[in-house]
């Protein structure tokens, strides 16, 4: 997997310390595959934004990258934003294939692990 990467694509926060939690999903995707590069970016409000990522990833000479989302559903963000700067990053770097996969709420099993979560916090299991 050395020519592939996964870029955590996120909105971004004026708070820094709203990226905690990408942090450790970037490090649990690590601790899984170590050999995978993954890295975040953000759409506004924080670095990098998602061009300059996805430009030093294929600087890197990365021929495969797939963005995942963390976004809960396909809002203008995901269908505008992100469909633009995919596009725009093509233009620049054809060599490089790039997949967008899933928002979370599109992730399988997501919304029963999710459902199964809050009741259990909630105290509501059977």
């Amino acid at each position: 997997m050395k020519n592939s990467a996964i870029v955590l694509f996120a909105h971004g926060a004026r708070d820094a310390r709203w990226r905690r939690p990408l942090d450790d999903l970037q490090q649990a995707l690590v601790r899984a595959q170590p050999q995978l590069r993954v890295t975040l970016a953000f759409l506004e409000l924080q670095a990098p934004d998602l061009p300059a990522a996805l430009d030093a990833l294929a600087a890197e000479g990365i021929g495969q990258i797939d963005i995942a989302p963390i976004f809960w559903s396909r809002g203008g963000h995901i269908v505008r934003d992100l469909a633009q700067i995919v596009r725009d990053f093509g233009a620049r770097h054809p060599q490089a294939q790039v997949r967008v996969l899933p928002v979370l709420a599109e992730l399988p099993g997501m919304n029963d692990f999710i459902a199964q979560a809050v009741l259990a916090q909630a105290g509501a299991t059977g």
